[in-house]
């Protein structure tokens, strides 16, 4: 899922002080699950918000929603309403949900209330940890389902940088080195003969530094 963080209430304070009329719009999927802009979140923000605007005499006046996804029109129509009556959007969804409600509403203030951080899954209550760069490529079938690209500090594909001490990482020692899990990972599964196979360079030309990505499914199109 994707993983996101509340920026802090000064920091939103400083993005809203030119309007009065805010609608803090929350998402009902990934940012929910990470504890940072679903419904309950939405109504913590628009309490500090509305302290902030007493102590500061800002005038704000905050309205509250939250919808199934920001990121997908048939829900984003089910603010409109909201979102038309609003001088600006405090969006608590991830990046893509900011832009979709931004390019539907291209007359509209819409502001990201959120730091979105990463691609992750939940390791125990309160923690998120990054396990997919989204590099465009998935080589995780050569590595017994775990991503040397993410979960290698210096990416390596081809074996470990040798800097590992006691399983633990050379650059973050408080995370187990990502060649000790493939290898371990490798061997339950009876495919260590796997790690005689050279991975060439990876191509990056599906990743990010290719510009914004697109996928067409004319299957699926009208």
């Amino acid at each position: 899922m994707i993983v996101a963080e509340r920026k802090t209430i000064p920091e939103l304070v400083d993005i809203l002080r030119p309007h009065k009329n805010i609608l803090v719009l929350g998402c009902g999927t990934c940012v929910t699950v990470c504890l940072a802009g679903g419904e309950r979140e939405v109504s913590i923000i628009s309490s500090a918000l509305r302290i902030a605007s007493r102590t500061q005499g800002l005038g704000f006046r905050i309205s509250e929603l939250t919808i199934e996804r920001q990121c997908d029109d048939i829900f984003i129509e089910q603010a409109a309403d909201a979102i038309e009556q609003a001088d600006a959007v405090l969006s608590l969804g991830c990046g893509a949900g900011v832009q979709a409600i931004a390019e539907r509403f291209p007359k509209k203030p819409v502001y990201a209330g959120l730091d979105t951080k990463f691609l992750g899954v939940l390791e125990e209550r309160g923690v998120w940890t990054e396990k997919c760069a989204q590099c465009g490529s998935c080589v995780l079938h050569k590595y017994g389902g775990i991503c040397p690209v993410t979960r290698c500090a210096k990416h390596m594909l081809n074996g470990p940088c040798g800097g590992s001490r006691e399983d633990r990482c050379e650059v973050r020692p408080d995370r187990p080195c990502a060649w000790q899990l493939i290898y371990q990972r490798l061997k339950n599964i009876g495919q260590l003969d796997r790690l005689n196979q050279i991975e060439p360079p990876k191509q990056w030309s599906a990743s990010l530094s290719g510009g914004p990505r697109v996928i067409i499914r004319e299957d699926h199109r009208i």
